[in-house]
């Protein structure tokens, strides 16, 4: 058994763990493996283990990724980290979903970029859980109306929201966090929005992410070790 192999299957024993001890369906939760600064090489060992569904941070990254494993079937990308406008276009060509809108403009700017694809990019409405001012998200008492904004536009699927915890916070902190996405979601909802996604949860902190309402985990560093361990 690989290195990648014991690695992923324990993930996903702990998804499983969670899941039980909140009296959910571990099949509720989807796993994205986060694979950002490690080569594809990586990725199709992953992939050969089962894992679709990809995450990277920087479009130029992900776009080369998928270039390089075209060959595969079934792969996922997901853009989850921040995204610039005038990257815009080629995010909506390289990747099924963008984890990370913050602002309408940038909504719009996918929505045109996509419009010629003629198949819908599912994205997601990031919200800045932890109020802290290095992280990029709209506000929660904003995300209702950004969500509205962005479910409107042609060549977008909005899915739900994504939220990333405090790192440095205690536990009961970071359940408040994850509560405060899943209070969002629930807010859109009552809007008349169809939203299905809640992403969040990473390698440190994802059993409390599941316990609190995670539909999707992230998980990189727990699958692929530390980064820079592959160099």
């Amino acid at each position: 058994m690989s290195h990648y192999e014991k690695a992923w299957q324990a993930v996903k024993t702990r998804i499983a763990e969670a899941a039980a001890k909140a009296g959910r369906d571990p099949a509720s939760i989807a796993l994205t493996a986060v694979s950002k600064t490690f080569p594809a090489a990586a990725v199709r060992e992953v992939h050969a283990l089962g894992q679709r569904a990809f995450g990277e941070n920087y479009v130029q990254e992900g776009a080369a990724k998928r270039a390089e494993l075209r060959d595969l079937a079934g792969l996922d990308w997901r853009l989850i980290g921040p995204l610039q406008s005038n990257k815009t276009a080629a995010a909506a060509a390289a990747f099924d979903t963008v984890e990370t809108v913050d602002r309408l403009r940038i909504a719009e700017r996918l929505a045109a970029a996509r419009a010629a694809a003629g198949v819908p990019l599912d994205v997601l409405v990031q919200v800045n859980i932890s109020a802290e001012a290095t992280k990029s998200g709209v506000a929660p008492e904003a995300a209702t109306e950004l969500a509205c904004g962005v479910a409107a536009l042609p060549g977008l699927r909005l899915r739900g929201f994504m939220g990333i915890a405090a790192p440095d916070a205690d536990r009961a902190t970071q359940r408040r966090q994850f509560a405060r996405l899943r209070a969002c979601r629930d807010a859109a909802r009552e809007r008349g929005l169809a939203l299905d996604v809640l992403s969040m949860g990473m390698s440190a902190d994802f059993e409390d992410a599941i316990a609190e309402g995670s539909t999707e985990v992230r998980i990189g560093s727990a699958i692929f070790g530390a980064r820079g361990s592959h160099a």
